[in-house]
């Protein structure tokens, strides 16, 4: 470790203890008045991350760690997903996303492109990412010891077929989410193949976590827009961007404040992804009445309503508690 790694290491411990612990050595010259600084807000010494990891997620919203997942799982995975694309396995409360002008699918004739799974936590073999301990340990980093599995997605980005539909437009997680507080929610992202600019990897505008949840909507796209792709309505767009290109395996954990998007997929193939969004057990839903969360209310029970059949009086809440699984820890709130 570096020197300055050992300084800033020493100086996250400081942070992180409470100030009663910290005391002052008697002196005999005259003292002045400190005012102890406050602990780093979004992240917990939990020894794994380094000083530099956390204070870049601190500035910047987001960390990638490098070959995390092997290379069998992500097989594993992929060879579920064939098997849901073809019918072979029903999943109970999965969603199937399909793209908007799509129609060359994988591997069933004569189908729109699947361009995402939601909901995955009814199939034993997909949810197993959101258990892997070596995703777990991270996101304990954020989250702290109770981990809740909120939201599942496995992303299928097609290539594009010339109405820059395969693309996804900047936007806030939170958006979505009707459960606070943002700082104890994270979400883990797994490139299942090689994910570069050309076939539409993330790209991130590093410090936005550190603002507050903007208004979304479906952007004025020419080409359409696929459903649920909302995009914040103003944003910097001289903001420095970050394209985050990663191997197989490699997965990067972000806030749900950070803005982020991706681009068109420019190649001949598909690009695959598995992702979980976690939330400390700790956890609370809030009431989205009233704010810029309605219209995602409004459609994500319009979605439930038409597919499970279900009475109108269900709440934004009860779409996402039936989904939530304890993954670690004990369940508390959420």
């Amino acid at each position: 470790m570096s020197r300055a790694a050992e300084r800033l290491k020493l100086l996250i411990n400081h942070l992180d203890r409470p100030p009663a612990v910290i005391t002052a050595a008697p002196t005999s010259v005259q003292t002045s008045t400190y005012n102890h600084p406050q602990r780093l807000r979004y992240t917990f010494d939990t020894d794994l991350l380094t000083p530099e990891q956390r204070l870049s997620y601190e500035e910047n919203g987001f960390i990638l760690i490098k070959n995390l997942v092997s290379e069998e799982d992500i097989d594993r995975f992929r060879k579920e997903f064939e098997k849901i694309c073809r019918q072979e396995v029903k999943v109970p409360g999965l969603v199937v996303m399909r793209d908007l002008v799509i129609a060359k699918s994988e591997f069933v004739a004569d189908q729109k492109a699947i361009s995402k799974l939601q909901d995955f936590q009814e199939d034993p073999e997909l949810f197993r990412y959101c258990s892997l301990p070596q995703i777990l340990q991270y996101v304990e980093c954020f989250t702290g010891p109770n981990i809740m599995a909120m939201h599942t997605m496995l992303i299928n980005k097609p290539p594009d077929a010339g109405k820059k539909t395969s693309r996804h437009p900047m936007h806030q997680d939170l958006h979505y989410f009707p459960f606070r507080p943002a700082d104890r929610i994270v979400c883990a992202w797994t490139a299942m193949e090689k994910v570069h600019r050309q076939n539409g990897c993330l790209v991130v505008l590093p410090g936005t976590h550190t603002s507050t949840l903007q208004e979304h909507d479906y952007p004025d796209w020419e080409g359409g827009v696929n459903k649920m792709y909302h995009g914040v309505r103003n944003y910097d767009p001289q903001h420095p961007r970050v394209h985050l290109e990663m191997e197989k395996g490699d997965t990067v954990f972000f806030h749900p404040l950070l803005i982020h998007g991706s681009g068109m997929n420019q190649t001949q193939g598909f690009r695959k992804a598995i992702s979980c969004h976690y939330a400390s057990a700790d956890c609370y839903y809030i009431d989205v009445m009233g704010t810029t969360q309605e219209n995602i209310e409004k459609e994500v029970k319009d979605i439930a309503l038409k597919k499970y059949d279900m009475d109108s009086e269900i709440t934004f809440k009860d779409t996402w508690a039936f989904r939530g699984r304890l993954v670690q820890g004990e369940r508390t709130s959420l």
